[in-house]
């Protein structure tokens, strides 16, 4: 599906931490990210569940199966870096879950994903963009080691017929 940068968009991602560090997947498709950390994330499909395209997301990312828990938080990113190369201001609203992964990847990682490694929230704090895709990153890891988080039971996903 084209990807049209002239409105707002959703994203659902997640913060995958284990033993107090943060898994980041190293990005190998877009050239002006090609190279950079970022947490697993991805554009929602229309139609479909927010809840379901994160799991979806993570698992084509990382490899490791995903069972979202609990809400992070709703983050909003423009990315005023990219608005010469793709003619369009891009602004991502970005949902962003916490869950459970497998113990080992149990899939290849998607073609745009050249590895993944993890990362204390300390080194997380000293990238900036030459090294981290979107700098929201940041923020979301000082949330979730301050102990925040939001039931799933704030989603609703309704589709009318």
């Amino acid at each position: 599906m084209e990807r049209v940068f002239t409105q707002t968009f959703g994203v659902v991602g997640a913060l995958l931490v284990r033993d107090g560090k943060v898994l980041l997947v190293k990005e190998a498709g877009k050239k002006s990210d090609k190279g950079k950390w970022s947490q697993p994330a991805g554009w929602i499909e229309v139609g479909e569940d927010v809840v379901a395209a994160a799991k979806r997301e993570v698992e084509e990312e990382t490899g490791y199966e995903f069972g979202p828990t609990h809400l992070l938080g709703v983050y909003s990113l423009v990315r005023d870096d990219l608005t010469k190369e793709l003619g369009a201001t891009p602004h991502a609203i970005k949902l962003i879950f916490l869950g459970d992964i497998s113990e080992k990847p149990a899939k290849d990682l998607h073609d745009d994903i050249s590895e993944t490694k993890w990362f204390s929230p300390e080194e997380i704090e000293r990238m900036d963009e030459s090294s981290l895709r979107d700098l929201d990153i940041k923020q979301m890891a000082r949330d979730y080691f301050s102990g925040k988080k939001y039931s799933l039971d704030i989603i609703r996903h309704t589709v009318s017929k």
